[in-house]
Formats: C-alpha cells, structure tokens, sequence
C-alpha cells in the first residue's frame, strides 16, 4: 500500500468507526493539493463501495473569506456530493451520526448541459445552469483542529463533507443578481445569521466557474445533471440535537432540517 492509499485507508476508517485525532500520520500525510485530490478519490471509491451510491456533484470549500480564515488555507477545493449523504428538505437526521454539525447555508446549482473543458467565467458558465437550489451542507471532520492540519489533508477527507441537504430546483433563477442576494439562516425559529450570496468569491457563478475551471486538472469535468454546493453565505452555526434549522434564499425558496 503506498502512501495515497494508506491515507485514504485511515479516513475511511475514521468514518466508520469515528473518533478524533489530531492529524493523518505523517508517514502518509498528502503533501501537495495532487496528493489530497488523488486520496479523495480512493476515499470516495471506498464509501461508495460501503454505503452504495453514486456521485452526484461536488462541493467547494472556502470560497469565502471567513471559510478560509477558519481553516487557515488560501483558497477554494472541493470535494464530491455522494447520494448516499444527500437529503431533500424537511430531513431530520441523527445527530449522533455526525463528529461535528457545522451548517452552511449554500447556494446550490444544478447543471443543464455539460460544460465543455476551456476558460469559464461566471457570465459563461450561466448558459449551463438550469436551476439554483437553496442548500445547507453540513460539514464534518474528525481532527482536533481543523486549522492546523493544512489543505491537502482537508481536500483528502472529501472537503471534511459531511451531508447535503437541498430545497426544490428553481428552474426561473436568472432573473436574480447573484453577486448581491441576501440570505437568512434561521436557527430554531430566530434569524441569527443573515448573509448574501456576494460572500462566496463575489458571486456564486464565479465559484461554479471556478470549478469547471478546476476540475479537468483532476480528472473531472462538470456533467448535465451535476448539483454543485457553493459555500458558506451566512455565519456558521454548530448544530445540536434539538435544533431546527432554516435556510430562507427569499423567492429562491427555503431549504429545513432537524436534528434528534
């Protein structure tokens, strides 16, 4: 076993019997961006292999500036959306099956056409989008400190996703200035964490943008059918068990979740 499969080995194992640790092993800590891409691709053969399911889209990590301040990296990665993590609104889920609940309310995209491999902008990429999606992620991860263990390991771990959870398809979303929609995360019952879209790289389009751009470095292209999730747009809250939670993206809709 070389050292990319024995990373993906370890976070594997951490997902199925979880408990926290303060780092990958050095023997076999991914030390480039490459390394980490090239173990979250074992890892995500390994969880579909184990919980069945397919690839649905992706996320990006730290498209914003707070995102990338809490986690001490320079910029967006992303990881894969699995259908065996993903949720339609209304979902209550087990708290206890998570390390961590850290909520992100997201804008979610889901793309028409497939892009072809070349210089997206965000005014590009548009032609290939046919509905937004009011999404919260939930991340996860089982180190000490998310801060301290650098990107390459973050990008192995899947982008430390956790689940997804997504509203009803808005197939009328051009008529909206992404670069400026607010956003509002209600966290039982009281609107505690407002936001706007212009929190992820100005624009949620630049984000998809930057992923079509992205991808075929590793190995990916963005396909007809894939959902994107864009990063955080609000605050950060740390669910519990108990807590009901609302992302309101006004006319866009409302993505809900609960945790028991």
């Amino acid at each position: 076993m070389d050292r990319i499969e024995a990373a993906a080995e370890y976070l594997f194992l951490l997902r199925q019997k979880p408990r926290i640790v303060e780092r990958i092993p050095a023997e076999f800590t991914p030390a480039t961006a490459a390394e980490g891409y090239a173990a979250q691709e074992l890892l995500v053969r390994k969880l579909l292999d184990a919980r069945g399911g397919t690839r649905v889209g992706f996320k990006i990590a730290c498209t914003s500036l707070m995102a990338q301040k809490a986690l001490a990296v320079g910029g967006p990665f992303f990881g894969q959306l699995l259908s065996n993590s993903c949720h339609a609104s209304g979902v209550t889920l087990s708290a206890s099956s998570f390390t961590l609940r850290c909520i992100e309310t997201e804008f979610g995209f889901e793309m028409a056409e497939d892009v072809p491999v070349g210089e997206s902008t965000a005014e590009s990429i548009a032609d290939f989008i046919g509905a937004v999606i009011p999404s919260i992620e939930i991340v996860d991860h089982r180190f000490t400190d998310w801060k301290t263990v650098g990107a390459p390991s973050l990008i192995a771990d899947n982008a430390i996703h956790g689940a997804w959870v997504a509203g009803e398809p808005f197939r009328d979303w051009q008529r909206f200035d992404y670069a400026s929609h607010p956003v509002m995360l209600f966290v039982n019952g009281q609107p505690d964490f407002p936001g706007s879209s212009s929190a992820v790289l100005g624009n949620p389009l630049n984000v998809v943008a930057w992923l079509a751009n992205t991808l075929p470095q590793y190995g990916h292209a963005l396909k007809k059918g894939d959902r994107i999730t864009t990063g955080v747009t609000t605050g950060i809250y740390m669910a519990e068990a108990g807590d009901k939670l609302v992302g309101d993206f006004g006319e866009i809709g409302k993505v809900e979740l609960a945790f028991e």
